[in-house]
């Protein structure tokens, strides 16, 4: 058996831009999952924060782009190697904080249960705009920085180039209700239907329902009919 070493994944990741775990326990003579991490712990590497990380790349600062990410078609890597860890990197470089949705369109993934768990941990802030969750730094010095950067940017209706509020199924399920019960209601209407709903529900929150299924448009020549 031909001796192991590091220098064989070093070869392994130089001649494949991706590999997988088989591929380095096969380039360590079929060793076990015990050794191939020994090894690897030997070399430097990323594991992919999708996919459930069963992929593997070569540590290369060059192949990364300005928000620390590398893609090999459906394949995603992070300088930082977790989900969790790149979120928070990018709240903590940020200039004015960043929604779900604007995390999730660069990440290329949902990113809800671990955002959430990011902030449950102390790792990021949140403050809401206008309506919708803007993760930020926990520095009170930074997050204030974030939060007039991003209030300049805001205006008082939801931008229609950022992100969403987050918007709860239940919430949506509710709006949806009221319109089937009140035909034609508008978003003010539903706002006042729903007074007394804990938690409160928003002018806010009841117009990003209206825009995400266009119920603006439901009663109107060639609109929206189902909802």
């Amino acid at each position: 058996m031909a001796k192991r070493s590091p220098e064989k994944l070093l070869t392994l990741f130089e001649s494949k831009p991706v590999v997988e775990f088989k591929d380095i326990q096969r380039a360590l003579d079929n060793a076990s999952r015990a050794t191939c991490f020994r090894y690897l712990q030997q070399v430097p590497y990323h594991r992919s924060y999708n996919a459930n990380g069963r992929y593997y790349t070569r540590k290369d600062p060059t192949r990364y782009d300005r928000f620390g990410l590398f893609s090999d078609g459906a394949l995603l890597f992070s300088r930082d190697n977790t989900l969790g860890e790149t979120i928070r990197r990018l709240v903590w470089e940020s200039q004015a904080g960043w929604t779900q949705r604007e995390l999730q369109d660069v990440l290329r993934v949902r990113v809800q249960v671990v955002l959430l768990n990011t902030f449950r941990q102390g790792k990021v802030d949140r403050k809401k705009v206008h309506g919708f969750y803007v993760y930020l730094h926990p520095n009170p010095a930074v997050r204030a920085a974030q939060l007039n950067r991003r209030r300049e940017r805001a205006s008082f209706d939801v931008p229609a180039n950022e992100a969403e509020p987050e918007i709860a199924d239940a919430l949506i399920i509710q709006v949806l209700l009221t319109l089937l019960h009140h035909r034609g209601a508008k978003a003010a209407d539903v706002v006042r239907y729903l007074r007394g709903h804990s938690p409160p529900i928003t002018m806010a929150e009841v117009r990003v329902v209206f825009a995400r299924y266009a119920l603006d448009d439901i009663g109107k020549k060639g609109g929206t009919t189902n909802y």
